[in-house]
Formats: C-alpha cells, sequence, structure tokens
C-alpha cells in the first residue's frame, strides 16, 4: 500500500506511522504542506492519505496560505476515492470539505480523556475497545457533514469520531502522539495549560500518564491495518516512483514527496 502522510509542524513525530509502515510492508511519503504546496499528480498511486494535526485551525484560510491549497490536495483524493483518514486538525478540515463546519469550541480538551464509542458500527475500529482514553490537545472542533455517521464521543466533546461513506474516517483525539512530542508540547504550548478548565489537565497529570501511548500506539495501528484492508481497497497497487528529500525536523525523520521526471 502507498501512503502519504501530511505532517505540519516540525516536533510532531511520525513514529508510529513509520514504524507501522515499515511492518506492513507499505510506503510511506511524508508531506509538509506549510512548506511546499502538494502536487494533486502525487495522488495517482496513493491508496491512502493521513491528515495529521496542526496548531492552525481549518477554517483559518485567511490567516495561513498554505491551507487553501492543501484542501485542494485532500478534497482531489476524496474525490479519487482514495482512502482519507484525518486526526484532529485534519478531522476538522475533512468535515467542513464535506460540507459541515469547524468552529472554536466552548472549551480545550488536553490531556488524557476518556472516549466512548457510538454504537454504530465501523469496520476500521473493529479492535477498539467500546471505551478507553486518549490523549488530546485541541480548541476546535466541528459539525459533523452531511451523511456522516458519528462513532465516538466524550463527555465534553460530542464529535470525536465519524465517517464518511467507507473511504473517509476522521478522529479527534490522538492515539498517534509519543512521550517527546507530548513532552516538546508542554513545553511549547504551555500557555494553553493555563486554565481552570476541568477539560485541562495540568503537565503533571498529563506526564503522569504518558506510559499510556505504547497502547495507543497498538490502537492506532489496529484501526490502520483495518481501515486499509476494509471494502474497497484497491485490488491492484502499483508502486510509487518518489524519491524524498529530507527537511529539518526535531523527533523522527521525514521528508517531502516529490515524483521523479
Amino acid at each position: 500500500m502507498n501512503v502519504i502522510l501530511l505532517k505540519h509542524f516540525d516536533f510532531d513525530d511520525p513514529a508510529v506511522f513509520t514504524g507501522w509502515a515499515e511492518e506492513e510492508g507499505h510506503r510511506l511519503a511524508i508531506l509538509n504542506p506549510t512548506r511546499e504546496t502538494p502536487d494533486p499528480a502525487l495522488l495517482d498511486d496513493a491508496d491512502l492519505l493521513i491528515v495529521g494535526g496542526s496548531p492552525a485551525s481549518a477554517y483559518q484560510d485567511d490567516e495561513y496560505p498554505w491551507l487553501g491549497p492543501e484542501k485542494v490536495f485532500v478534497r482531489a483524493a476524496i474525490d479519487r476515492g482514495i482512502k482519507v483518514f484525518g486526526i484532529c486538525f485534519g478531522a476538522q478540515m475533512l468535515a467542513e470539505l464535506l460540507g459541515g463546519r469547524a468552529y472554536g469550541h466552548s472549551l480545550k480538551e488536553i490531556g488524557w480523556h476518556d472516549i466512548r464509542r457510538t454504537d454504530a458500527f465501523h469496520p476500521a475500529l473493529v479492535d477498539l475497545p467500546d471505551d478507553f482514553r486518549s490523549f488530546q490537545w485541541h480548541g476546535d472542533t466541528f459539525d459533523l457533514p452531511p451523511g456522516a455517521v458519528r462513532l465516538a464521543s466524550s463527555a465534553y466533546c460530542a464529535n470525536q469520531a465519524y465517517a464518511w461513506g467507507d473511504r473517509v474516517l476522521a478522529v479527534q483525539f490522538h492515539l498517534e502522539t509519543s512521550p517527546p512530542c507530548i513532552e516538546t508540547m508542554l513545553d511549547v504550548w504551555e500557555q494553553d495549560l493555563r486554565r481552570d478548565d476541568p477539560t485541562v489537565q495540568s503537565a503533571e497529570e498529563i506526564l503522569s500518564e504518558q506510559a499510556r501511548a505504547s497502547e495507543s500506539f497498538a490502537l492506532l495501528r489496529g484501526i490502520l491495518n483495518n481501515f486499509a484492508a476494509s471494502e474497497g481497497a484497491r485490488s491492484e497497487l502499483t508502486a510509487l516512483n518518489l524519491r524524498f528529500e529530507p527537511f529539518g525536523n526535531t523527533h523522527g525523520s521525514s521528508g517531502f514527496l516529490r515524483g521523479e521526471t
């Protein structure tokens, strides 16, 4: 399987995705849309697009010139029938592209929070417990787009996961966040913790639970494997003819994806 990951900030650690791709024999290419506009032609041989988190908001097109072109790229993936998996910012962007709305929440969810699955079935989530705990760091939320099915909720955020058809899957929570990334977030975004909201844990509380990351990684790998194998996957895979050009990055390697000429 040929997989593209959109990664929006340097210290977002892609280790769980690189490890999963290596273990499963997939080809993984990592792009940073904030640095270079992704070419829709790169989707020609892609089977799965993962849209990761971002400190930007999905509705801030006027503030971030890179956001509009990224939306064109993601929309093109949807229109081509490529499977798309959105995480946090990615889930909010997908909701907007599919006719819903992303907007600022009345509160922030930061730290480890309980998530509960709904009764709706989705093959990608069959190995996910009915109740589980996941890392979160967001101040935005979204309305479900028309035709979407809610798959999970939390006490403070109704839309924690949804599916749109069999090729778009999105989650608000962060099963992918590694301990090194968490520690950097606590340093760089420390001001977000200066709140009295019951939904915002202290740095100490967050660090006390970061051993949960290994369990979260296992849950995410299950979701990725099941989503990749679910009905509608391409029956024939062709190799991506790519080269990787590294760019400066903390906590994990990554690179731009460029088509060979």
